[in-house]
């Protein structure tokens, strides 16, 4: 992987955490319009589902770059209907982010021929 696909990777990782915030936020939201006389649904919900918009462009452009097979690419995709799946997404594109980076100093290392033992 490249520099733009971490970038990629990383953009769908810092909007999936917020995007798991905002849906659990949602939930509570939820049931305290049910419960009491608050009622936030309104505002979280534009809030969520501007993040939960976001989160899906930067997957797809994330699968694109990335290359993932399907069954990678459909588990993310799942990780952003859960409600704590955003934090699972976040830990596990931050180790991907990461490894591709690595990968990418690697290759450019080799090729200019620079390798540290």
């Amino acid at each position: 992987m490249d520099t733009k696909t971490a970038s990629a990777l990383n953009r769908l990782r810092l909007v999936s955490a917020p995007e798991g915030v905002s849906f659990l936020l949602l939930l509570i939201c939820s049931v305290l319009k049910r419960t009491t006389d608050f009622n936030a649904v309104p505002v979280m919900g534009m809030i969520h589902g501007i993040l939960f918009v976001l989160y899906v462009v930067f997957w797809l452009d994330a699968w694109n770059r990335a290359k993932w097979p399907f069954g990678r690419a459909a588990l993310y995709l799942v990780f952003s209907v859960l409600p704590t799946g955003g934090f699972f997404a976040e830990r596990r594109l931050r180790r991907e982010a990461e490894d591709s980076v690595i990968a990418a100093r690697a290759r450019k290392e080799l090729k200019e021929g620079v390798v540290e033992a």
